[in-house]
């Protein structure tokens, strides 16, 4: 496969490469891990902006991990586009990037953006790789995730058992514990489409109904967007509220920075979910193609995705950079804001709750 050929079929893996070759002042980036499909080495670019510091406060923002997705790298180039904009004559944005740190990685799949299929070159499905086993049942048995093989959709993979991570989720947990766990605050955003009519804003856990020890923190988190932006579109919850998967990446790095010996401060991995389902309403012919089940195909409303997610992102930035004022949390106020929070998203729930714990 020639240049021509990968700019034909992963043309946003040609115009993260433009980007990396054109970056601001402040804007570091390098190669994660590439994998090879037919001869042709793909990389899994990485760009960084802030101190080098491990323990400063960062936000992880990451698009691409299913292929067929592609609205969601296309939502993440059109912010950087925008963002190193900025900082080639904003000041401001600059001293933003003097007190916290932003981490890039837009493609974590490009094997499967190529083939245009949700799982990787290998037919392992990236967001069930992880040795993490559901609580609770789904009540989508193998969208939950499955060990009958590559053929199908969702497949965990041979080593999922024994933590033997595919190439690019061991790229990403090796940033993710390198850039993430020594953190005083870290925030990460993995971006995602298909499924819904609105967009979401998940948060842990997948593999079970019952409540994340860090449920406090994302409740101030929530309440610190509905504040600043009391107009916004994006539905806040928890994912086992649709359903539930076996090894969730964002499960598996969650409970491992909190038992890990390097552990900082809060960290709550959170998924954006474009409510695709709505484009497909709104254009049933969309359905005609595989990626049009996950992708806006009409001119109009593909613009209107790109410039809708540009606040959050920024604020997202803004919120690790400012997380003194929301994410530190006393045990009496845990008490408090956990019953605020049980009672927002998980009042009337069908699975028996466990008390929360909090280390």
């Amino acid at each position: 496969m020639d240049l021509v050929q990968l700019s034909r079929n992963v043309p946003e893996l040609i115009e993260i490469d433009r980007l990396a070759g054109d970056l601001p002042r402040g804007v570091r980036v390098r190669i994660l891990d590439s994998v090879i499909h037919h001869g042709v080495e793909l990389p899994i670019h990485c760009f960084e902006a802030g101190p080098e510091d491990p323990e400063a406060p960062v936000f992880l923002l990451t698009g691409g991990i299913h292929g067929l997705e592609r609205i969601g790298t296309h939502v993440i180039i059109g912010y950087m586009k925008t963002l190193f904009s900025h900082m080639a004559w904003d000041d401001t944005q600059h001293e933003l990037f003097k007190k916290a740190r932003l981490i890039i990685v837009p493609l974590v799949n490009p094997a499967g953006m190529l083939l245009r299929t949700r799982s990787n070159g290998r037919g392992v499905d990236l967001m069930r790789n992880a040795p993490v086993e559901a609580a609770h049942d789904s009540w989508l048995p193998l969208v939950g995730g499955h060990r009958l093989g590559p053929f199908m959709m969702w497949y965990r993979g041979a080593g999922a058992d024994e933590g033997a991570l595919e190439k690019e989720a061991q790229a990403l947990e090796n940033l993710v514990r390198e850039q993430l766990f020594p953190a005083k605050a870290a925030l990460s955003l993995d971006v995602h489409s298909g499924f819904g009519t609105v967009d979401r804003i998940w948060f842990p856990y997948a593999k079970s109904r019952d409540p994340m020890p860090s449920l406090a923190e994302v409740y101030q988190f929530n309440t610190l967007l509905d504040r600043t932006y009391p107009n916004h579109i994006y539905k806040v919850e928890p994912q086992s509220l649709n359903y539930t998967t076996h090894g969730d990446l964002w499960d598996y790095f969650y409970d491992q920075q909190r038992a890990s010996k390097e552990r900082g401060g809060v960290y709550l991995p959170l998924a954006l979910e474009l409510g695709s389902w709505l484009w497909v309403k709104k254009n049933p012919r969309q359905l005609l193609s595989m990626l049009g089940a996950f992708n806006p195909v009409i001119r109009h409303r593909y613009q209107r995705i790109l410039r809708r997610h540009l606040a959050l992102l920024d604020f997202m930035s803004r919120a690790v950079a400012g997380h003194r004022e929301w994410s530190r949390v006393t045990s009496k106020e845990r008490n408090e804001i956990n019953d605020k929070a049980q009672d927002r998203w998980f009042s009337g729930h069908g699975a028996a709750m466990s008390p929360i714990v909090a280390k």
